[in-house]
């Protein structure tokens, strides 16, 4: 696995390189625009010809993978909603593709008022609209359903969900799946010992495809196995523990795929100087490599 973290693209989005190699990342996860907000000044000439210098001159920090605003949501029930979602969403392919960056994930989003399978139906309503719109604008992008935490009227906490999506539209070859360990766990899937990992695995496999996973979040998580709680902690320091994250990183099938952390940036240490936690977890997952 190609280990790695989400870096800051404050003072634009090829400063991520940089922050990149210092905190020892050989793949990371960005934004290319507040994930906060619906507006982003649209990318100019300058933006994509910087980025595309610094992914030149850093070919060992790949791939990279965008992080879709938290705000899109394509399985509202709310009609003017669901537009704004939808546009906001073919936005962030469309900059992921001008940039040539490879893989963007967003949440499949909350069916709020509704039902399940209404939302359902919304988000692949979207998805058959998204990879028709973004076929010449971001050919070489896969787009990624990350599986969720199942918290509330999120979608995207079973993986039936993720299942009936991609049959959805058809298994097109522009869509995969980010697969989170913090939301799984906290889903009720278990990935602590090599045997649980094993079966969760191979649940995966029978109901969604292990060819669908493009990359991976890797989060230790607050609290217990089937929480529901969306709650990322440090590797090794939460319910998940090392020998759930050794699993990941030592299967060979993910050898070529990028791993990422979102979890915290910083942390005090005794006489209150700051560490940066991704080297620091970025160590603990090397460890782990056997």
């Amino acid at each position: 696995m190609r280990l790695g973290a989400h870096m800051s693209t404050a003072g634009g989005v090829h400063t991520a390189f940089r922050r990149g190699e210092a905190a020892s990342c050989e793949s990371m996860l960005i934004f290319t625009k507040s994930n906060r907000q619906w507006q982003a000044k649209p990318l100019t000439a300058q933006d994509i010809t910087q980025y595309q210098e610094a992914a030149q001159t850093h070919p060992h920090i790949y791939p990279v993978a965008v992080h879709a605003s938290y705000l899109i949501n394509i399985a509202s029930p709310d009609a003017a909603l669901w537009e704004k979602s939808y546009q906001g969403l073919k936005d962030e392919v469309e900059r992921a593709g001008a940039l040539g960056i490879p893989l963007l994930t967003f949440h499949p989003g909350s069916y709020m008022d509704s039902d399940e399978q209404a939302g359902l139906a919304a988000i692949a309503r979207a998805l058959r609209r998204l990879v028709t719109e973004t076929a010449v604008s971001a050919p070489h992008t896969t787009i990624c359903l990350e599986n969720m935490a199942g918290q509330g009227t999120n979608l995207g906490g079973r993986f039936e969900h993720l299942a009936y999506l991609l049959q959805a539209v058809g298994h097109d070859p522009r869509l995969g799946i980010c697969f989170d360990t913090c939301h799984a766990f906290a889903s009720g899937y278990d990935i602590r010992s090599p045997e649980a990992y094993a079966a969760t695995m191979a649940e995966f496999d029978r109901i969604v495809g292990l060819q669908h996973i493009k990359f991976f979040h890797l989060n230790d998580s607050k609290h217990e196995l089937g929480s529901n709680k969306d709650r990322h902690e440090h590797i090794g320091q939460g319910f998940i523990g090392r020998e759930g994250f050794a699993n990941f990183v030592n299967d060979s099938r993910w050898a070529d795929l990028g791993g990422h952390l979102e979890t915290p940036k910083t942390e005090k240490d005794d006489d209150g100087r700051e560490i940066d936690m991704d080297v620091v977890n970025l160590a603990t997952l090397r460890e782990l490599i056997k």
